[in-house]
């Protein structure tokens, strides 16, 4: 069979890559070109947009010529600026907090790549990239998509809104592996990114230039209205924020609570005023089931980061979770899971 693969030029989809053509498919290697010289200043963080782009892509030519495999890049600057900066950056303006990574899997790495891909005349089957998660066949013909074995690296949550036709032709090569087996095995194959960091951030740079609005003086205010410091835009902020708020004096933190864009007005709490029990989402996409039309029982996922939360109850497009959630960011997505928190189910956008 023959498999087209994203290459990053990082280990995990070079080991991809690797255990492919060990298992004797034929393998195409695929690469987006996001960066366009001149567009943005960007920095020097390790990331998915930067400056660094060529150097990654190097990477990637090295990694397919020392395993024999085809190699091919494709510009998508301008599709990605247009789908994905454009709304991080008008999300960040409303006063939301936008997840650029989950809108460019659905969009480009799983949507726009592959479709480039055949339409230059490569051949090929399957997809594949080197996420941590996993496919199962479902019981009424539908695609699941699980949690990878490797708890902590599960890239599941930002691949909630991949479509049916994108699951059912796609190769997670990873998803029951841990990280310390593929570097392991990178190791032992000889592979340059064996001991190359992982990206941690979406951009490179400061994300403000991507927002690209002037300073703009607002007040930082509690629950009651007091003025308890000034900030240079709203957009610097997210809900359930800690850190960075300029609020001296020490005690118990301050986090951020709500964001009034129009006002230019970022509200303030303590831990538990930060706390919710339920959220609404829009633009839902049920991944390894059909719309529910009865209230069932779920995980829940808010945050990238960490286990999903159990014993919640999603009614439609509401979710209630009496046990209490900090940091619910309105533009956010929340992914729902399978009581077990195995098994993705569907997943939106908190309003």
């Amino acid at each position: 069979m023959t498999v087209a693969i994203g290459l990053s030029g990082g280990v995990d989809s070079s080991v991809a890559a690797l255990l492919l053509k060990e298992a004797g498919h034929e393998v195409i290697g695929i690469t987006m070109k996001l960066w366009r010289e001149g567009r943005y200043k960007g920095g020097e963080r390790d990331a998915c947009f930067g400056a660094g782009e060529e150097k990654d892509i190097e990477c990637a030519a090295a990694l397919a010529k020392k395993i024999g495999i085809e190699y091919r890049v494709f510009d998508c600057a301008d599709e990605y600026d247009k789908a994905i900066i454009e709304n991080f950056r008008s999300t960040y303006l409303a006063g939301r907090t936008p997840n650029p990574c989950v809108r460019c899997n659905a969009l480009m790495k799983f949507g726009l790549l592959p479709d480039l891909a055949l339409k230059s005349g490569l051949k090929f089957e399957r997809f594949a990239t080197g996420h941590y998660a996993r496919t199962m066949p479902g019981t009424d013909g539908r695609t699941e998509l699980w949690r990878a074995v490797d708890e902590a690296k599960d890239q599941s949550y930002f691949l909630y809104r991949l479509s049916q036709s994108q699951l059912e032709r796609h190769i997670f090569p990873l998803g029951g592996m841990t990280k310390k087996e593929v570097r392991e095995i990178a190791r032992k194959a000889g592979l340059a990114a064996a001991d190359k960091p992982d990206s941690q951030d979406f951009y490179s740079g400061d994300v403000a230039e991507l927002i690209g609005a002037p300073p703009r003086e607002g007040v930082i205010v509690d629950l009651e209205g007091k003025v308890l410091a000034h900030h240079d835009g709203f957009w610097h902020f997210t809900i359930g924020q800690r850190k960075g708020l300029g609020i001296g004096g020490g005690g118990t933190p301050w986090y951020v609570v709500d964001i009034n864009a129009c006002a230019n007005r970022v509200v303030v709490g303590r831990a538990e005023d930060a706390v919710k029990t339920s959220l609404d989402v829009v633009d839902m996409n049920w991944v390894s089931i059909p719309p529910a039309d009865e209230p069932i029982e779920v995980s829940v996922k808010v945050r990238s980061a960490g286990a999903p939360r159990q014993n919640a109850i999603l009614t439609g497009s509401h979710c209630e979770f009496p046990d209490g959630i900090a940091g619910v960011a309105p533009g956010q997505s929340a992914v729902f899971y399978s009581p077990d928190r195995k098994k993705v189910l569907c997943g939106g956008i908190i309003k």
